[in-house]
């Protein structure tokens, strides 16, 4: 109480930031005392004053806080009437009795500001009254309100008077529906069909998107009747209401008549302006479409920009695709239109089997299309057939290696031929293809060159091996290592010798993927730990870090001397993942190199290989002033103690 008189002194001084201090004190220490002075001080010109005043009143609230306030409501002041509002609107419900006797006001904009307050209390009590003053009140604004504010309470008790109130005048029928809407309560779709024989075209039109969003399956058979007597603009949103309900698959369960009738009522959707009207049609005619539906949505597709548009051409492909084959697809593919075509052909791609032949339809139309489209079509058609294509296709498959030009069209090519079909009668063409001018058509190459396998093949690629193209000889190597190492042993130790780096490392990666069969690249790759090229040498420590056996652990500690950091680094990974205790001595002396971040994955491995002298070390760095180094430290030293619980 002390207090409280202090915070009232402080309210009634001369100087404003006292006051606003004040303010401020009171709402935290709760000075219900203070309120009717807070109340006026939202009155005063002063806007750090005005937001203590307000802040404190909210924090304190109460009984007290409504009835100061809501004097305020008459304000001639419209920024104090606005603050006034928002204080009620968060309290208000502390003392509803107050609030309510003041919804029958003689003041209109007092009942229109009370029916806005009521509106937030989240109160069943405040119902009846808005109730009350929706479907008496004689002023408009005051029933558009309160069903604006039935709407934000989104109770089912106000469901009944809000059925009534939705024959009321235009202007508050638009808060009535927006109010049921969010309601969703099921006796109120007998009154807003009914509402629809007396609404205006937009009132109908509000109430038909309602419908179409409450979701009720009641609704259905309702709007369906008033299709044929309702205007285009109008039917058309009925459609779209029927498939929000319905969803596309369940309109299958509308009788023969309704079906049919319902169709062509989609099909006139179709062309409606309002992109959500369209979707929906398309959704719903991908369940009862036809050829009409087909020829239609793959009109809509052609006026979509592809880039802009993506998700909804996805769509449309899926809802086409479920239509199935039709003529509009044949003959999409084949026309001029770029996003048609590609719409068509990956609607294609979705319906046709996961493997096609001579003898499917699909297949059929995208390989007789393919000379005939272009280049960007052809390479989406080469795409399909190589996916779905069987060993009946490869006629068109090899003509395309022949008479085709581009890279990613080979590709494709490539990969049905080679990898998926391992077809030996292509190999000589594929070969040819080791030396295109593109990277990535050489690549596909060599891995169906490797795919086909067999004992030309290998015999070619050891002719490869002698030739002075050192492309030739890194191919050449990299293949007979994936072929069969054991049989290609002897050219890949000589690979070792080669004057090109990149020769040498593929060597060492291809003898050690024998590390699971014998230990006679052992010798061989370690070898190359002195090699000139750090990327050769970075390559037999990742190695052994992946074929790690205690023998290699001193080959590993002797790379910590490396001149390169990052093979030291590879090094210090292999030990640290191998928890390789040896190695303690010589990684805790390189918690002084120069290098911050070998000085960091030192201490990751010495927290995973743990023991005492480790532990002593990491415990040193966390005195150090880099904050860098203690985090990773203490995180290291964590990881030991887990270790040993």
């Amino acid at each position: 109480m002390a207090e409280c008189t202090e915070y009232l002194t402080l309210l009634k001084n001369d100087d404003k930031e006292i006051v606003r201090e004040g303010a401020f004190r009171a709402g935290e220490d709760n000075c219900v005392e203070a309120v009717g002075m807070l109340a006026e001080l939202l009155q005063t010109n002063h806007l750090g004053i005005q937001e203590a005043a307000d802040s404190s009143l909210r924090k304190i609230g109460g009984k007290e806080t409504v009835q100061a306030v809501l004097p305020l409501l008459r304000s001639d002041d419209a920024p104090v009437r606005n603050l006034s509002m928002d204080i009620l609107r968060e309290v208000g419900n502390q003392d509803l009795g107050s609030l309510i006797r003041l919804i029958q006001d003689e003041d209109v904009d007092i009942r229109i500001f009370v029916a806005d307050i009521l509106g937030s209390t989240n109160n069943l009590l405040a119902v009846e009254p808005l109730c009350e003053a929706l479907l008496k009140d004689p002023e408009v604004n005051v029933r558009y309100q309160a069903a604006v504010s039935l709407g934000e309470l989104g109770m089912e008790d106000a469901a009944s008077c809000l059925n009534k109130a939705i024959e009321d005048e235009e202007w508050v029928q638009y808060s009535v529906i927006e109010a049921l809407t969010k309601i969703g309560h099921a006796s109120s779709v007998d009154a807003m069909v009914k509402a629809l024989d007396k609404a205006s075209d937009l009132v109908a039109s509000m109430i038909i998107d309602s419908l179409g969003e409450m979701g009720n399956v009641k609704a259905v058979t309702m709007l369906i009747k008033r299709m044929e007597e309702s205007p285009t603009a109008l039917r058309n949103k009925i459609v779209m209401a029927v498939v929000k309900i319905l969803g596309g698959k369940s309109l299958t369960l509308l009788s023969a008549d309704e079906r049919e009738r319902f169709r062509e009522y989609l099909l006139v959707a179709l062309k409606d302006e309002d992109e959500e009207i369209q979707d929906a049609a398309i959704q719903g005619l991908a369940h009862v479409g036809g050829e009409k539906a087909s020829k239609g949505i793959l009109e809509i597709a052609g006026a979509l920009d592809y880039d802009r548009d993506q998700e909804r051409i996805g769509v449309i492909i899926s809802d086409l695709a479920q239509i199935g084959m039709t003529e509009a697809l044949k003959v999409g593919v084949f026309g001029e239109d770029q996003i048609v075509a590609g719409v068509a052909v990956q609607t294609l791609a979705q319906i046709a089997p996961a493997e096609c032949g001579s003898s499917c339809e699909v297949c059929t139309i995208l390989m007789e299309a393919f000379w005939q489209v272009s280049l960007p079509i052809q390479r989406q058609i080469i795409t399909v057939a190589a996916d779905r294509g069987t060993e009946e296709a490869k006629d068109f498959f090899i003509k395309v290696l022949d008479e085709h030009t581009d890279g990613t069209v080979l590709k494709s090519a490539v990969y049905l031929l080679g990898e998926k079909l391992q077809l030996p009668e292509v190999a000589e063409k594929l070969f040819q293809l080791l030396d295109h001018e593109y990277d990535d058509v050489k690549e596909a190459a060599l891995d169906a060159c490797i795919a086909i396998g067999g004992s030309e093949v290998s015999a070619r690629f050891r002719e490869m091996f002698v030739d002075e193209e050192p492309v030739h000889r890194l191919m050449a190597v990299y293949a007979l290592g994936k072929l069969d190492v054991t049989d290609n042993m002897e050219i890949l130790q000589q690979a070792l010798e080669d004057e090109v780096p990149d020769i040498r490392k593929v060597a060492v990666e291809s003898l050690a993927s024998a590390c699971d069969i014998s230990d006679t690249w052992r010798p061989l790759v370690l070898s190359k730990l002195n090699d000139e090229s750090k990327d050769v040498r970075l390559t037999v420590i990742e190695i052994m870090g992946q074929c790690y056996d205690e023998g290699f652990a001193p080959y590993l500690i002797e790379a910590l001397e490396d001149e390169d950091d990052w093979v030291k680094i590879r090094a210090i990974d292999a030990l640290g993942e191998h928890g390789t205790e040896q190695a303690s001595p010589r990684l805790i002396e390189m918690l002084e190199n120069s290098n911050r971040f070998v000085v960091m994955k030192v201490i990751e491995a010495l927290g995973s290989i743990g023991g005492t002298s480790a532990f002593r070390a990491l415990l040193d760095i966390t005195n150090s002033d880099e904050y860098e180094l203690v985090s990773a430290a203490e995180t290291a030293i964590t990881k030991i103690q887990e270790a040993q619980e």
